[in-house]
Parts: structure tokens; sequence; C-alpha cells
């Protein structure tokens, strides 16, 4: 009786210890395949961009190959400060809750929809923060592997708090990962649309 009782308390103790499996695993899973995919997917965009290329603009009023990756580059660190700000405030409510129900497939797909555009918001302009492309991709790749560290091992309860979005509504903290790696993969189609145009250097 005692090796039991003294076999449970240690039970006890090391559950104490583990981090709480708020997200379920392929919840994890899913997140962070995503983020791993849609990270290839611009870094391998960059890839061979020539300086005359990253610099070209097809006109003064559409971005250039660099703007559009600056936009994606400062969106990293300002969309996940958002994640952490809504997973450390309020619970969500029930209405909350009941509006981001079954969000998750919609957010991917629509953020990925072209067809309608938006106006970044002005922190979200590029300034031509970084003076090269490596230093703008090196920003990234610490940004983005930090998030996909995050979504691997945080205990946050990432499904109980929500925020709006001013397209999306009620989003939860879950949900704006999943924007973050959505709105990277949309501006990175944007980017390979600048490289398809007419006039763009060989």
């Amino acid at each position: 009786m005692a090796l039991m009782k003294s076999a449970l308390l240690l039970g006890l103790a090391l559950s104490a210890l583990m981090p709480a499996q708020v997200l379920e695993q392929g919840e994890r899973d899913r997140a962070m395949s995503h983020l791993h995919v849609t990270r290839k997917m611009f870094l391998d965009s960059l890839e061979g961009v020539t300086p005359a290329q990253w610099a070209w603009k097809p006109s003064p009023e559409v971005w250039s190959v660099a703007e559009v990756a600056e936009h994606i580059a400062l969106s990293e660190d300002l969309i996940f400060g958002l994640v952490n700000k809504v997973a450390t405030g309020p619970a969500a409510t029930a209405e909350q809750k009941a509006e981001t129900k079954g969000k998750d497939e919609m957010l991917l797909k629509a953020m990925v929809d072209r067809s309608k555009k938006a106006q970044a918001p002005e922190p979200l302009k590029p300034t031509h923060k970084w003076k090269t492309k490596e230093e703008l991709i090196a920003a990234f790749k610490k940004s983005r592997d930090n998030t996909i560290a995050f979504v691997q091992t945080t205990s946050m309860d990432l499904r109980n708090h929500a925020a709006p979005h001013p397209v999306f509504k009620q989003l939860d903290a879950y949900q704006w990962v999943l924007l973050l790696s959505a709105h990277s993969e949309r501006h990175t189609l944007q980017l390979l649309e600048v490289k398809g145009m007419p006039g763009f250097p060989k």
C-alpha cells in the first residue's frame, strides 16, 4: 500500500512539472507544418533574385520584390505579437468562442485569395528597413523559427482566447497563428506575380 501511495504521489508530482497539452497534437502539428511550408515557399521565392530584380518596380504604385518581402518580414513580428497579446488576454466569452468555431479552413483559403485586395496598415508598409536581401532573410528566419518553437512548446490555452480581426471578425489565438502563416503565403504569391510581370529583369 505504501509503495502504491508513493508511486501515486510521484506520478502527480511529475504531471505537475509537465506542460499542459492544451492544444491537441493534431492542431500543433498542423500549424507547425503550415509554418514550415510557407517559410520554405517564401525563401525559395527569393532564391537567385539579383539586386536589379530585388529593386525593380513595375510602376510607382506597385511594390517591388524587396518591398513585398519587407512587408512579409515586418508582419512576422507584428502578428506574433498579436498572438501573444490575445493568448495572455481575457478568456474568450461564449459568444466569441462560438464565432471562432470552424474558421480554420476558411481562414487558410481566404487569406490566399488574391482577387480580394487589402491596404497594408501603416506599420507594415515597407520603408527599406533592411539594407540587403540577406539581412531581411536573416530577420525573417529568426522570427519564423521563433513562431514555430512557440507552437511546438506552448502550454497556453490558444483556443480559449480570442480577438477581432478587421475582416474575419473573432479569431482565437490559434487562428491568429494560422493567419500569420497564411499571410506570408498570400504575399509570397504577390511576390511571384511581380517576378512574372513584363519587364522584370532577366
